[in-house]
């Protein structure tokens, strides 16, 4: 990755009139708000269905997407919704929240309505329905298992597959074919979501690598329970032979921050089936995902040297046990069969020197968070002194307050007075552009934040709050957001720090009217 910057900002948090962000013309506009503002990368958090608790890193699938972000004037434009279908329906009242189960109650209703009028060939291009049965035959490997998934799902009151009905939780043959047949028509419906998010998703990032700009992704290392991956492939899992329930789940040890450690709960792989296999699972995730995205953030890289394994059935992680990953085995099986891929190592955390040893033997840049510099001495390594080149510079992500409301509100005095000192920040300047320009000017590949920091949003604005439920996730900026003048006061600073290439903006305007 060459010297550059980006910003991150989820689709969800993208503006707009119906609830949640999605792949239309707010989609677009920020694309060319990146291109005008100089930058080089979009990075996004994970693409896939929420389910309960609306994390994106809790999903139904690891290969499917989030049916929230289809854009109802995409299928109008298409022929498959009337503008009345949708315009009047309450989507929820506070345009900078989203309100997740009215999106749940209402989007999936409006969707539905496009699935029946694609049944009655109202779709403009005549070739519609030979482009779907394409797309089923094309991901196959995936789709099946997960249509048929949230089919049955729907039958048992959308509850996870472990309380389903004996003979279809184990995936006897005769109970998987008796709910094929009396599910077909459901189960073409949700083929029918996953055909138009891909194809709307596609169209618009081609629009932005059409500009320059790459699109950066992120994968949860785990899957959750309640998912069709674990449903359909329990071989590849640490699960019980009879019961099919998690021996072991994910999660952290106790820490300063959390006393009695972090239960995430997600069922641990079995990393010896997958070596027997190759590794295949892994592969296909791997190759599905770099065709959604240009580079791919993994989540919890420290879990493939070594991940903290927990009793299931317990209520904290105290009682875990640290366990060797594959470690460099995955990465060689996804080499061998990929090719050189375009991978960010989330090595965050308390580092071991194995961890290290592993992210530098695949090569892969790690990452430093600016405002995690400021609780120690001059050695801290996420002081930008001590940064190499080979790294992803952030200001901050999704886990992290903004950086106004780590002034303000979550770092201690001491630490701010720190980075006070440290980057020479002033509220002439701006705190928030003070830490900009201490990621864009450091030594580092690339350079990172979020919108919310070019914004300078406070507390209200942070994305999520680790080891918390109920509020997170929900944050959306407001469509008069991405101004000119932004654009133009960050192209400034990526400039001059070397992390873009002048640009005209005949090339963005020229872009955008086509």
């Amino acid at each position: 990755m060459n010297r550059s910057s980006g910003i991150i900002m989820h689709i969800a948090s993208l503006p707009g009139k119906y609830g949640i962000g999605t792949f239309g013309k707010e989609a677009y506009e920020f694309s060319n708000f990146l291109k005008k503002a100089g930058q080089k990368y979009w990075q996004i958090l994970p693409l896939g269905p929420t389910s309960f608790g609306d994390s994106p890193y809790q999903s139904f699938s690891a290969f499917a997407g989030n049916p929230y972000f289809i854009d109802f004037n995409i299928l109008r434009e298409d022929g498959l919704l009337e503008k009345e279908d949708y315009d009047s329906i309450d989507f929820g009242q506070d345009s900078e929240d989203i309100d997740y189960g009215l999106i749940f109650k209402q989007k999936l209703k409006v969707l539905r309505k496009a699935y029946e009028n694609f049944k009655l060939n109202k779709a403009k291009d005549i070739k519609e329905a030979k482009y779907v049965e394409e797309f089923k035959e094309k991901e196959a490997y995936w789709l099946e298992d997960y249509a048929l998934y949230m089919a049955i799902k729907g039958q048992f009151n959308l509850k996870s597959w472990q309380t389903w009905d004996e003979d279809i939780k184990l995936r006897k043959p005769e109970a998987v074919s008796k709910y094929k047949n009396m599910l077909s028509d459901e189960i073409r419906y949700w083929e029918f979501l996953q055909y138009e998010f891909y194809k709307q998703w596609k169209a618009l990032k081609s629009y932005v690598n059409d500009l320059g700009i790459e699109i950066i992704g992120d994968m949860p290392i785990y899957v959750s329970e309640d998912s069709s991956d674990i449903w359909a492939n329990p071989d590849a899992f640490l699960l019980h032979k009879k019961t099919l329930k998690p021996l072991k789940v994910a999660g952290c040890p106790p820490d300063i921050f959390a006393a009695t450690g972090q239960l995430w709960g997600n069922p641990i792989y079995d990393w010896n089936y997958m070596e027997k296999t190759d590794y295949s699972w892994w592969v296909d995730r791997i190759k599905q995902s770099l065709s959604l995205y240009d580079v791919l953030r993994i989540d919890h890289f420290k879990g493939f040297e070594s991940y903290w394994a927990i009793p299931y059935g317990d209520e904290t992680a105290e009682n875990g046990e640290w366990t060797k990953g594959p470690g460099i085995k995955v990465f060689n099986a996804i080499r061998n069969a990929l090719g050189d891929v375009n991978i960010i190592a989330e090595d965050l955390g308390t580092l071991t020197a194995e961890t290290i040893k592993l992210r530098n033997d695949t090569g892969y840049p790690g990452m430093k968070i600016l405002t995690f510099a400021f609780d120690t001495d001059g050695s801290n390594p996420f002081l930008p002194h001590n940064y190499e080149k080979n790294f992803i510079v952030y200001t901050g992500t999704h886990d992290n307050d903004t950086v106004r409301g780590w002034m303000e509100t979550s770092a201690p005095k001491e630490h701010v007075k720190k980075a006070i000192e440290y980057l020479n920040l002033t509220k002439e300047e701006g705190y928030n552009w003070g830490f900009i320009r201490g990621a864009w000017s450091s030594v580092g590949d690339v350079a990172i934040a979020q919108m919310q920091d070019f914004l300078n949003l406070g507390n209200k604005a942070r994305v999520n709050l680790p080891s918390t439920i109920g509020t997170n996730w929900r944050w959306r900026a407001q469509t008069e957001a991405f101004k000119e003048e932004l654009a133009e006061k960050i192209y400034r600073i990526t400039e001059n720090y070397g992390r873009c290439e002048k640009i005209k903006a005949e090339e963005v305007e020229e872009k955008a009217e086509k």
